[in-house]
Order: C-alpha cells, then structure tokens, then sequence
C-alpha cells in the first residue's frame, strides 16, 4: 500500500519545541522510524512536512494523481485555522487519518476546534508518536 504522511507547521521542531507536550524525539528520529515501518510492513511511506498552507494543499491534491491510498496527517497549528488543507481533503477522496501527538482535547480551548477532522476517517490525539504507527495500522487494516 502507498501512504503518504504529512506534517504541518513546527513538526520539524520535535525534541526542541516544548518537549512538555510533545516529548523529547526528534522530527529526524521520527522520520526514521517511521522509514523502518515501511520496510517492516512491506509498504510505500512518503513522508513530507511543510510550514507553507499552499505547500501541504498541493501534496494533498498530488497525491491523488500519484496513487496513494492513504493519508496520515498531522496539520499542527492549520488543524485549528486551515479551510484549506480540509478542502483539499475532501477533494481528494482518500482515506485520512488526524494525528496529534498532545492531546489537544486537554489544552486549550482553540486547540479543540479542527477544521479537518470531519473529513478524516479517525483522529488519534495523546498517543505520542506511537498515533502515527496506530494511523498507519489502522490504514493498512482497512486496505485488507
């Protein structure tokens, strides 16, 4: 299966930007582990992390002319703010997953509101980085 993740703004940040919510693994960490998975379970991961809304709208849109088959996406701040990136999922038709490493839902009042969780087919928020292994599983499930 060919799945495309997706990280929003400050992600690249992770280990250096407020460890307290987010823990200490860096963004590179990340990366490679989730790298191995692929190899692992036998399946295509593109990985690809932006801080520029018109750059995560376009990897959005081209990934449906390039055969993925799901999305895991981690918009960062755009979850609260960005019509945008949920248009152009729900353009696009392809099974999405919503990961928050912090659990959003605990914090502040903003961060509760997102604009594209009801165009994904689950959310998976407090998991650490581990939600981003769960929303790969649970993809890789139901391409079964």
């Amino acid at each position: 299966m060919k799945l495309l993740i997706i990280n929003g703004p400050n992600l690249n940040m992770l280990g250096i930007r407020e460890p307290s919510h987010y823990g200490t693994e860096t963004f590179e960490s990340l990366c490679n582990r989730i790298s191995d998975y692929a190899v692992q379970t036998g399946n295509e991961i593109l990985q690809y992390q932006s801080n520029h809304e018109g750059d995560l709208v376009d990897k959005i849109q081209q990934a449906y002319f390039t055969g993925v088959e799901g999305i895991v996406i981690n918009p960062g701040a755009y979850t609260h703010t960005s019509i945008a990136l949920r248009d152009a999922l729900s353009s696009v038709k392809i099974p999405t997953v919503e990961v928050h490493i912090s659990d959003v839902n605990s914090r502040e009042d903003f961060r509760k509101i997102s604009y594209v969780r009801d165009v994904c087919i689950k959310t998976i928020s407090g998991h650490g980085t581990a939600g981003y292994f769960e929303a790969i599983d649970l993809l890789l499930e139901g391409n079964k």
